[in-house]
């Protein structure tokens, strides 16, 4: 294997809560999510144990669909800390999910959450798989009132707290969104499927902070991205997000919930 892998935290000295790792034939990323409250250990937590389970669940049970993977490791850490932590909590940490696997001539792909498979195939052509449904729910129907505010101020934090609050309400059922939690049914609905392998030129992994430039920002196409990932490596997609998010730190171009975000991206070259 081929594998590049960056990752940046929002701050320096603030503990990030990505995760990204690779074994032999599979991948996967993880953006940790939600609120500390109820789990004493925390989102960075979560999301490394999360990930080195289903790393080495897929890994080990190759037949086992991803969606199963993901399931059993779930209820693995799920085992971890409910003795300790009060899982029932509604803001308990969860995670997005994205995990590939290759085998038998093709490779199996599962997406959970708003981090972005990136698929590139052998023409140059690039297809993006990434679960809207978060955006759907929050951005386009939740959002509007904390977006109208400085990025950063006291009412922009009071208002994206009520944001997150409602936006908990929808988590992991019907009409909301999905996500790694503690209940591991939410795998059932993560997006899966399978590309064949001779047709890939490379497979990328982005946590959403990570894709900024292409799906919030507008200023490039995952097609340029892609070239300068080839040329320079995953590095070289963080650094112009930073620098165009540093641009404006207000959020008056850009409207989001923080100005800055954990971003990490696992290139594989096939």
């Amino acid at each position: 294997m081929n594998v590049a892998l960056a990752s940046l935290s929002a701050e320096p000295g603030r503990q990030n809560e990505d995760f990204a790792a690779a074994a032999l034939g599979a991948a996967v990323l993880l953006d940790g999510a939600g609120a500390d409250t109820g789990c004493t250990h925390g989102m960075a937590w979560f999301s490394s144990r999360l990930g080195g389970l289903l790393l080495a669940t897929v890994t080990v049970h190759p037949v086992r669909s991803l969606a199963g993977c993901l399931a059993d490791s779930i209820r693995a850490v799920r085992s971890l800390h409910e003795d300790s932590c009060d899982l029932s909590y509604r803001a308990s940490p969860t995670s997005t999910v994205v995990a590939v696997r290759a085998g038998a001539g093709a490779l199996e792909y599962l997406v959970l959450g708003d981090s972005t498979l990136l698929l590139a195939d052998q023409d140059g052509k690039t297809t993006a798989v990434t679960d809207q449904r978060l955006d759907e729910v929050g951005k386009r129907r939740l959002r509007g009132p904390a977006d109208e505010l400085v990025t950063g101020s006291p009412e922009h934090a009071a208002a994206l707290a009520e944001y997150r609050d409602a936006l908990t309400g929808l988590r992991n059922r019907p009409g909301g969104f999905w996500i790694a939690g503690p209940d591991p049914r939410a795998a059932e609905h993560a997006l899966a499927g399978a590309v064949p392998l001779d047709t890939l030129a490379s497979v990328t992994l982005l946590s959403d902070g990570a894709t900024r430039l292409v799906d919030s920002f507008e200023l490039a196409t995952w097609e340029t991205r892609l070239t300068v990932l080839d040329a320079s490596g995953p590095g070289e997609l963080i650094r112009p997000v930073r620098e165009a998010g540093g641009g404006d730190p207000d959020g008056r171009r850009w409207p989001r919930g923080k100005a800055t975000d954990d971003a990490t991206v696992l290139h594989w070259s096939l």
